[in-house]
This record gives structure tokens, C-alpha cells and sequence, in this order.
């Protein structure tokens, strides 16, 4: 049979030992296999192999090893030297072994010290206005005293110390008796409460324009960032707003209103707006004509805590999965299509866009299902979750805005007695001083966040014979 077949025994045992020899290959790679797999379940790393072109290293020497040398000054950016303002010179006269007198000269070293000068005490200037008698007209003269740009109106006050308390209460948020405790220990400067509560209200009117014009900033601006907070007027509870633009033209702006109202934000942004509006989920903003960009974070946050209170819900599980799986893929595809077209955006959105409602349209309909709010959120939100896709330079979420209102929300007040709307702020206590302290919290934190010092900004406003157009 066999030899029919055209096959001989000898054949066949050549072919019985061949695949016993790639059996007993394939079962010493499975057991590799296997090993490997327990390995990285355990979560052991194994060594990598070096490659051929890296050699090894080398056997220390025994006993201690050389001292490391050091950079050159150019490649130290941590030991820079500042230019000096005096500087101190220190030689010997005569020779410290022999006493004899020492020639010529030559740098050692130099040690640089940064030292603060001495607090000095405020300067009172005097300015009198001195009438001369005129013999032909027989009458008396005097110069008309013009100290705009050194003083606010008929205050005592000079720009200078002006300019100083709005710092410390605004960007540092100093309470006003600690300003008060500063001025007076550094200083020697004694001022009341009342009278660095009024400098504040000064001060804002004089920038007034400048605050106005960063509204019409914001109204211009391509994307605005928006959010709002609770804040205590008076005793009663109300809302601070705040729209803020990012990129070198930043703008932080903040607003009083007793409500939280959609007509707060239409009448921030203005008739003009036609950017992109970035915000949270809140309905208020639903009412805002034009582009909106929803904030991921608020919607990863409830996926978040979907996923913790059903953990053991497989299909729970997966559903909050594949969601974020969108937003990682979109991020993804941007860090990888940096120069992408126009059209290639809308390709990318179109494909995020279909996959979002289709999750959502999974449970959006079913209201006893765990996910049913989420979905429904999706829906209702579709063309609003991918704009950041479209949109070149437009954030995913709303950040900018929630970190901008946040240091005006633990700011310390000398607010009423009794708890507020947050325990750490007590708000102000009058329309006036919620002017006051928004307005220069606008403008102080607008220059901050374009990386200007506050402190000569406002110096330099206040300095101004007349008040500019913007900041």
C-alpha cells in the first residue's frame, strides 16, 4: 500500500520525526508564552535586552570616586548673576605672613548678596502755592495747581500708595486691616479702614474705562471661557460671573448679579459675539446664540462617579468607557494632525460626532436605565462636545474660567456676620463695593494673566492725566 501511494516507510518516519521535532518547539514556546503571561499579570517588568551597539558599562574603580565637575556659568541657568547695584570691594593692604605692603591687583571671587533696602517711611510732600502781588494790574497771582497723575481728586494720597493697596487687597487678597498692619509697620504710614475702603473706590473710578473696554474684548474675541459662582451682596445671595478670553490678549472679567439668569450672560457677551462660547452643562447657557464647546471635564467627572456607584455592572462599565474612548481618541488625533485642513477637522468631527450619538441613543430612551441621564446628555449636547476638533487654539474645557473665578471665591472679606454661600467668602456688602472689588479684581487679574506687573500697570493708569481706551 505504501508503495502505491508512492510513499515509503523510510519517508514516513523522516516526516514522524520532523513534527515531533516542531511539537516539542511549539511546546517550549508555549511555555515561554505562558511565562511571560504570568509575569505581566504580576506586573513584572523584565529587563530589556540591550541592544548590540550599546556597550556596557564600564567597573567602577574601587575607593571614592572623582568630584563631578562643574558647569560653566552659561549652562547654569540657576546661577545667574544680576547686574549689582553697589558693589563692596575687599583687599588686603599688606601681606597676612610677612606684613609686607601687597602689589598689583587682581578679581579673586565675587559673592553676591540680594538684600531689600531699608523700609523707607512715606514721604509727605508739601505743596504751597505761592500769590504774587502785580503792581500795574494791583492785584495778586498765583499758578493753578495741576497735580493730576500724583494724587486721585482732592485726596491726600499719592498714586504711588494707591496703587500699592490695590495690590495687596486685589492680586495678594489682603484683608483690609492687614494692609492696614503693612503700611503702618513698613511704612510708618497710618491710614483708617474707612479711608482704604474709599482709596479702592478711587482708584476704580479713575480705571473705570479701562474695565469697560475689557468688556468689548470680550465681546470682539473668537473664544470666551464663562462660569459663575455664588457670592453674598449685603447679606444676600447672589452670583458672580466671570467671561474670560484666553492667549496673549487674555481678559479676566468678572460681574455681580443677584441672579443666574440666561439675560446675565447675553448681556455680558453683547449683540456681537459670534465666537465660541466654552462653559459647563448649565441651561443658562443653552440660550446663547452661536458655537458652544460643553466642558469634558464636568462630563468625565460624572462618568467618574457613574462608574463607582455601579462598579459591578459590566455594561454600565463599558458604556462609560466607550465615552471617554472619544474624548482620548479626538485628543489623540489632535497631538498627531497638528497642521490638519479644515477639511480633515471636519472628517474627524463628523466620525466623533456619529459615535456620540449613537452611544447616546443607546439609553437615552430607556429612563430606568443607570445611563439614562448621561445619554440623554449626549443628545442633547451632540454638536457641542467636538468643537475643539474644528476649532484650532479652543480648549476641551472649561478650566481657565473655573481657575480665574476661584481666587476671588477664597478671598477672606469683612463680609456680615453668619455663614455665606461658601464658608471662605463672605462677599461684599454693598452694590459699590461689588463694583469696586470686580472691577479692580478685572483689571489686576487681566494684567497677571498677560504676564504684566500689576503693581506698575496700575501705577503707570493711574500716572495717566486721562483715562485710555483699554489697559
Amino acid at each position: 500500500m505504501w508503495q502505491n501511494s508512492g510513499v515509503t516507510l523510510e519517508q514516513l518516519e523522516q516526516e514522524i520525526e520532523r513534527l515531533r521535532t516542531e511539537n516539542s518547539e511549539l511546546r517550549r514556546q508555549l511555555a515561554v508564552a505562558l511565562e511571560r503571561i504570568v509575569e505581566l499579570e504580576a506586573g513584572v517588568k523584565t529587563p530589556k535586552s540591550r541592544p548590540a551597539f550599546v556597550k556596557a558599562k564600564r567597573p567602577q574603580p574601587d575607593g571614592e570616586r572623582s568630584p563631578r565637575q562643574p558647569r560653566a556659568a552659561e549652562h547654569n541657568p540657576s546661577r545667574k548673576r544680576a547686574e549689582p547695584t553697589r558693589i563692596e570691594r575687599h583687599a588686603l593692604e599688606r601681606c597676612p605672613d610677612c606684613s609686607y605692603p601687597l602689589r598689583g591687583e587682581s578679581l579673586d571671587y565675587s559673592r553676591q548678596v540680594v538684600e531689600l533696602p531699608e523700609p523707607a517711611p512715606v514721604e509727605v510732600i508739601e505743596h504751597q502755592v505761592i500769590k504774587r502781588w502785580c503792581p500795574v494790574c494791583q492785584s495778586w497771582h498765583s499758578p493753578q495747581l495741576d497735580l493730576a497723575g500724583q494724587v486721585l481728586g482732592q485726596g491726600r494720597i499719592g498714586v504711588r500708595i494707591a496703587s500699592l493697596v490695590v495690590y495687596l487687597r486685589t492680586t495678594l487678597r489682603l484683608p483690609v486691616r492687614q494692609v492696614q498692619g503693612y503700611l503702618q509697620t513698613l511704612h510708618n504710614l497710618n491710614l483708617s479702614v474707612g479711608e482704604i475702603v474709599e482709596l479702592a473706590h478711587d482708584v476704580r473710578q479713575k480705571l473705570q474705562p479701562q474695565a469697560d473696554g475689557l468688556l468689548e474684548q470680550v465681546n470682539a474675541s473668537p473664544i470666551v471661557h464663562a462660569d459663575e459662582t455664588g457670592w453674598r451682596e449685603g447679606g444676600q445671595n447672589g452670583y458672580l460671573w466671570t467671561v474670560v478670553i484666553p492667549g496673549p490678549t487674555a481678559v479676566r472679567y468678572y460681574e455681580y448679579a443677584a441672579n443666574r439668569s440666561h439675560r446675565v450672560i447675553l448681556r455680558l457677551l453683547g449683540e456681537r459675539f459670534r465666537g465660541v462660547l466654552v462653559t459647563d452643562f448649565y441651561s443658562a447657557y443653552n440660550l446663547v446664540p452661536g458655537q458652544h464647546q460643553r466642558c469634558w471635564v464636568h462630563l468625565l467627572r460624572d462618568l467618574h462617579a457613574l462608574k463607582a456607584e455601579l462598579a459591578e455592572n459590566p455594561l454600565v462599565m463599558a458604556w462609560a468607557l466607550a465615552v471617554r474612548t472619544l474624548y482620548d481618541e479626538a485628543h489623540a488625533w489632535l497631538s498627531t494632525h497638528a497642521t490638519a485642513t479644515p477639511q480633515e477637522r471636519r472628517s474627524q468631527y463628523a466620525d466623533l460626532y456619529r459615535r456620540a450619538c449613537e452611544l447616546g441613543g443607546q439609553h437615552a430612551f430607556d429612563g430606568g436605565h443607570p445611563c439614562h441621564v448621561l445619554a440623554k446628555r449626549l443628545l442633547r449636547h451632540q454638536d457641542e462636545l467636538f468643537q475643539f476638533v474644528l476649532v484650532p487654539g479652543l480648549s476641551a474645557d472649561n478650566n481657565l474660567a473655573e481657575r480665574s473665578i476661584r481666587p476671588l471665591v477664597i478671598t477672606p472679606h469683612r463680609s456680615a456676620r453668619g455663614a455665606g454661600v461658601r464658608k471662605i467668602s463672605g462677599g461684599t456688602r454693598s452694590p459699590e463695593g461689588s463694583k469696586t472689588r470686580l472691577t479692580l479684581a478685572s483689571l489686576l487679574g487681566t494684567w497677571v494673566a498677560r504676564h504684566l506687573n500689576p503693581f506698575l500697570e496700575c501705577l503707570a493708569q493711574l500716572k495717566q492725566p486721562a483715562a485710555v481706551a483699554s489697559p
